[in-house]
């Protein structure tokens, strides 16, 4: 999901809007009538044929049923929404997913010591910190230790194709979620599973951990959202289920961004998958408006909501083949929220419009009080940025008349203390440009650094990473040789990449480091999508090409490079392999580094592993 995750399967849910019922055992019909134009036309958010034949029946079947693609496959019946599964998987229901760890993955003996999971070194949630900095001080390892980093451990996602969550650490654990929907509690030393949840769609939002104080005394809970803007907690220490609410009816609403819990309640954006579903020429597109929830973090219940637009959708017009048209709608809410004790504020960026007509809060830093959720500013990046995947199809009937340029922000906000005093708000945004504002000036802007090209894919995607002298970003700019159906790769092995720090104070190049070259390796690009963790003297980005890499801080040498795409032997004992690194960036804490390996879309390489790195592997 480049746009950010638009469900494993991408186009497949087309085949709901094709005239005439067929047959329920033709999958291959409705595959050919409906789908066909995404997954063999080259839509670069729609995994080709020869992913989808890696999948289980089953997964695609819950794409269908309770993912993405929801509100339009419910027009069919079960049985031909399990012939398709069943046709381009090319496996039958009979074999089915087992995903239930054996007993040998579980941890042994006691499972104490976690009685206070955030007063030693953590990586909580997206950023670390609530200011989202990505910049962790207490690695338990240094600078010079980096080159010495080696594989301890690998754990392995069963059945899934894509390993997008990102990892986080506390007490001694690692809490991550999977696009299967289960979401582990492991040893951090050893990989072992404490406990595993069941959530009810996929997860890649990255957990947090909370304290709340009960008549009892107190007790942590990892909240987290899911694929389906289901919000839940539960208890940290043993995986039982404290609470679970729906944080927005909307039948494609999804929780992409980590949750925020801070002073005892939980904050959280809210996206949506109406960006793809909208491609057929039959769907009303489009209502869906983002917003950041406020949620009592104890009880799940909502104390505020906030739109990103402040009016509801209306019908504007009808598109070609007649069908309704609706707006304003979109500017989702990707990213995890930044919050400012200081001014007792929450930062969010937003994404684009879906329909005309476009609104002054796409693609915005956007400022609310934290106690009532009102906005207080917002400053606008690009405007008139109105898009849906529509203007990328052969039929563009709902595509908007702004028809893009799709810039939206996919980096969360990062709070800065600058040289002189004064603070900033700084985030990339996929234009190619990283930006620097004022949250006590109502974002005014202090700096723009254009790093790149940008554009729909291109660059900067999930996130940077910031000590107190620079800002460390890594650029996508993924580059394409044709849309047209390939079997092997349709990226181009020789666009896209590189690594930049700028300085915080004026937004000035510090260093470059261009991405290393491919070579000949199959489905390779040197793209850099991932998001970007840094410790002091070094950042560490991944690469499309599966490559994770270590850069020295002060001049951008690479000190130390892994390539993850290999087989892994796991602890777990699920084959796993390494793929492309794209969404979420590296968890560091307690001496320990934690990666996740495998994105299956947009042409990157299928993966499904969770790697660990220690000094020499001890």
């Amino acid at each position: 999901m480049k746009k950010f995750v638009h469900g494993a399967i991408g186009c497949i849910a087309l085949f709901v809007s094709s005239a005439g019922l067929l047959a329920a055992e033709d999958g291959a019909t409705m595959y050919n009538q409906s789908c066909a134009s995404c997954h063999d036309g080259g839509n670069d958010r729609a995994p080709v044929r020869d992913t989808l034949r890696q999948m289980q029946p089953e997964r695609v079947l819950a794409a269908l049923e309770s993912g993405s693609m929801i509100s339009m496959a419910n027009r069919r019946t079960p049985a031909e929404r399990r012939a398709l599964a069943e046709f381009v998987t090319g496996k039958s229901f009979a074999q089915p997913l087992d995903t239930a760890p054996p007993a040998k993955a579980l941890c042994t003996g006691s499972s104490g010591g976690f009685t206070d999971p955030l007063a030693g070194a953590a990586w909580n949630g997206w950023g670390v910190t609530t200011s989202n900095t990505r910049y962790q001080d207490r690695a338990g390892f240094t600078a010079a230790d980096v080159p010495r980093l080696k594989l301890k451990w690998s754990f392995g996602f069963p059945g899934d194709l894509s390993a997008n969550a990102q990892p986080i650490v506390a007490g001694g654990r690692v809490f991550v979620g999977s696009p299967g929907g289960i979401v582990y509690s492991l040893s951090a030393a050893a990989g072992c599973i404490h406990w595993y949840f069941r959530a009810a769609a996929a997860v890649r939002a990255a957990i947090s951990i909370g304290r709340m104080d009960t008549p009892s005394g107190p007790r942590y809970a990892a909240f987290f959202g899911d694929q389906s803007a289901n919000v839940y907690a539960l208890d940290a220490a043993t995986g039982e289920l404290l609470w679970k609410m729906k944080a927005d009816n909307y039948p494609l609403a999804r929780v992409t961004g980590s949750p925020v819990f801070y002073n005892g309640r939980l904050y959280v954006g809210i996206a949506s998958g109406e960006e793809i579903a909208s491609v057929p020429a039959d769907y009303e597109c489009c209502r869906f408006r983002g917003s950041l929830v406020a949620l009592n973090g104890a009880t799940g219940d909502q104390l505020w909501r906030t739109y990103t637009i402040t009016e509801e959708a209306r019908p504007t017009k009808k598109n070609k083949a007649g069908t309704p048209m609706w707006g304003p709608s979109g500017a989702p809410i990707w990213t995890s929220p930044a919050i400012d004790p200081q001014r007792n504020v929450i930062y969010v960026t937003t994404g684009d419009n879906y329909s005309d007509p476009p609104t002054a809060t796409s693609d915005a830093f956007m400022a609310l009080d934290r106690d009532t959720g009102k906005v207080l500013w917002s400053r606008q990046m690009t405007a008139g940025d109105a898009y849906t995947s529509a203007c990328r199809m052969p039929d563009k009937s709902n595509c908007p008349d702004a028809n893009g340029p799709d810039l939206d922000f996919a980096s969360a906000p990062i709070l800065v203390t600058l040289a002189n005093g004064r603070r900033a708000l700084v985030a990339g945004q996929k234009s190619g440009v990283v930006h620097a504002v004022d949250p006590d000036r109502e974002g005014a802007v202090l700096w723009s650094t254009r790093i790149g090209k940008g554009g729909t894919l291109g660059g900067i995607q999930w996130g940077s990473a910031a000590d107190p002298s620079n800002v460390y970003v890594a650029l996508s700019d993924v580059g394409r040789i044709s849309l047209a159906y390939s079997t092997s790769s349709d990226v181009d092995p020789k666009a896209g990449g590189g690594m930049f720090a700028l300085r915080l104070n004026d937004g000035e190049r510090v260093w470059y480091t261009p991405a290393p070259a491919c070579g000949d390796k199959p489905r390779c690009s040197p793209a850099q999508s991932a998001a970007v963790s840094a410790i002091p003297g070094v950042a560490f980005s991944g690469s499309v090409d599966g490559h994770f890499r270590a850069y020295s801080t002060s001049d951008g040498k690479i000190v130390w490079d892994f390539d993850t795409v290999r087989s892994y032997e796991t602890v777990n004992g699920v084959p796993a392999r390494g793929g492309s690194l794209d969404g979420p960036g590296a968890a560091v804490a307690g001496g320990m580094l934690f990666v996740n390996s495998g994105y299956g879309g947009n042409g990157g390489m299928p993966g499904n592993a969770l790697l660990a790195f220690s000094v020499d592997g001890k």
